[in-house]
């Protein structure tokens, strides 16, 4: 229950938050006034990134805090802790995505639009075939999906004490959608969307 909670918001704060937020900033010409500052150009990604880690982890505190005041479930400290970690990397797959779409797409109202088509895609078939809703095949297919990946990370990072082979594959498989998408986020930025 946790980690679908997190996982949808991690998705929220990736995909709808920063792509839109950078978008709307490129579309304002602000990156190009801060370039003209005497910053360096990854100072300035930095700092827009560091922001959404914060809300990362804001997001993950409250959840963590709703679930235990409200539903009772109570972890370890090293579940919280590896919990935390887990959500921050997570992030990554998602802020990735997300700069991927900014970076790909020059018009901030069609970056929008393709954030919130991609974000259903995601939760939609993800939770859809994870339920065995759409078939068997899908349900083996979407197993290592960003969404799954993400999700069985958060699950397993916090129950420590159960961690398996799974586990590891799952960490390994964000780290690879993480890097993945920050590459091509990067590589496809733009500073302006003229």
């Amino acid at each position: 229950m946790l980690a679908n909670s997190i996982t949808i918001g991690l998705n929220a704060i990736g995909l709808m938050g920063y792509s839109n937020a950078i978008a709307r900033d490129r579309d304002k010409g602000i990156f190009q006034r801060l370039r003209v500052a005497p910053l360096t150009a990854w100072s300035i990604m930095a700092s827009r990134l560091m922001v959404q880690l914060a809300m990362i982890v804001l997001v993950t505190v409250a959840v963590f805090i709703v679930g235990f005041y409200a539903d009772g479930i109570k972890l370890s400290v090293a579940g919280y802790v590896v919990g935390l970690l887990a959500a921050v990397l997570s992030g990554a797959v998602y802020l990735g995505l997300g700069q991927a779409i900014v970076g790909f797409i020059k018009n901030a109202d069609t970056v929008n639009a393709v954030s919130r088509l991609v974000y259903i895609v995601f939760i939609m078939v993800g939770m859809l075939a994870e339920l065995g809703a759409m078939g068997q095949k899908v349900k083996e297919a979407v197993k290592w999906s960003p969404y799954s990946a993400v999700k069985n990370l958060l699950s397993d990072g916090m129950q420590p004490q159960h961690w398996t082979q799974q586990s590891t594959t799952a960490l390994l498989v964000t780290i690879g959608y993480a890097i993945l998408f920050s590459a091509m986020g990067i590589k496809w930025s733009r500073w302006s969307s003229k």
